[in-house]
């Protein structure tokens, strides 16, 4: 459902992780490795998708979108640290259509197997029709791609490319695999390794130059402080509070610009981290699979996201398999934002395929 044209558009999807402490294993320095090892690809660049006559509807939203996904963000610590401590994020929940019990993949609780979930749309194993990213490192010359007959996976990007110009923002250099996978629809790439801070003054530095129809922006400091002196650790909060205020920083400058009036913000993350914890693989524990999901701005009424849509589940504790009314998940972000551009689902997408998921 879209906000009526007459009211300007600010979307914010938050998608991270609120948790009850538990104990499980998890790892320092690095992401944890997926549930299993992919299979790794042919370098040649994936051909494009031919999505040239989707163009947006007369009705559309917004002209611009920018989602941001905070690594290992867990709303327990937004609830921990509070207006002082994480005001944007505590804006972000109080005044936004919002839940924190939506579920990462059911497969995996690591960073580039939902991470490519939520641009393409798609759950992570290829033989399920899933997009077959199944590792978590950076892995030079593979690409996302459908294994068993090695056809192109359309994104999020593909799909935006419709309305205008794409870019995405990361600060992990396996994020390169979605510059590699849609080249022909990623109008810029910008990798700044675990830099929140220059990443987002060059994510301000666009906003306020270059009209585009999406942004992706990732930050990582909550996830690498909670893998080097594990997650909820006053280490991991200072992370948490530090992406808060890059946060903070681009809703400002969104709010300040009357040219980006008609932004939506789409922000999520991959997964969340028990107390005590350094590595987050296991998909079988709540601190890692329980995440919360928020859209914010005008037109957006406040309230809880599963009570606006009966077609979703909320799934109390459960982490939830894909049998039966569904849980919102942090897929939801590709059709939601196309929706946001007045555009059609991404052929070959399993979440919110009909476009229902509603802010209203």
């Amino acid at each position: 459902m879209r906000i009526p044209t007459s009211l300007a558009a600010l979307a914010l999807v938050l998608t991270a992780a609120l948790v009850a402490p538990q104990v499980g294993a998890d790892s320092p320095t690095t992401d944890a490795p997926a549930v299993a090892q992919g299979r790794q690809a042919a370098a040649p660049a994936a051909p494009a998708v031919d999505l040239a006559s989707r163009t947006p509807s007369a009705d559309a939203a917004t002209t611009q979108v920018l989602a941001i996904s905070i690594d290992g963000l867990t709303p327990r610590a937004i609830r921990r640290l509070g207006a002082t401590g994480a005001p944007a994020l505590t804006r972000l929940l109080a005044e936004g259509a919002s839940t924190v019990r939506a579920r990462t993949q059911w497969e995996s609780t690591s960073t580039l197997p939902n991470h490519t979930s939520m641009v393409t749309g798609r759950r992570v194993w290829d033989w399920k029709g899933g997009h077959g990213v199944l590792w978590n490192e950076h892995r030079p010359g593979t690409r996302v791609q459908q294994f068993a007959d090695d056809l192109p996976i359309p994104s999020v990007f593909t799909g935006a490319s419709a309305a205008g110009s794409t870019a995405l923002f990361t600060t992990k250099e396996k994020f390169s695999l979605f510059k590699r996978s849609w080249r022909a629809d990623l109008d810029r790439y910008v990798h700044r390794e675990t830099d929140d801070v220059a990443l987002t003054t060059q994510v301000v530095a666009d906003l306020a130059r270059t009209p585009r129809a999406f942004r992706f922006v990732h930050l990582s400091r909550p996830d690498s402080r909670g893998h080097t002196y594990g997650f909820m650790s006053p280490e991991y909060l200072d992370g948490v509070r530090e992406s808060d205020a890059q946060v903070g920083r681009m809703l400002t400058a969104i709010e300040a610009t009357p040219a980006l009036a008609d932004t939506v913000v789409v922000l999520t993350a991959d997964h969340g981290g028990g107390r005590g914890q350094t590595l987050h693989d296991q998909v079988g524990r709540r601190p890692n699979f329980e995440i919360p999901f928020v859209v914010w701005g005008p037109g957006v009424r406040a309230g809880d996201l599963y009570a606006m849509n009966p077609t979703y589940r909320s799934p109390g504790t459960r982490r939830v398999g894909y049998a039966g009314r569904q849980p919102i998940r942090n897929g939801d972000l590709a059709n939601l934002s196309l929706d946001l551009l007045g555009l059609g689902p991404l052929p070959g997408s399993r979440y919110d395929v009909r476009q229902r998921l509603t802010w209203e």
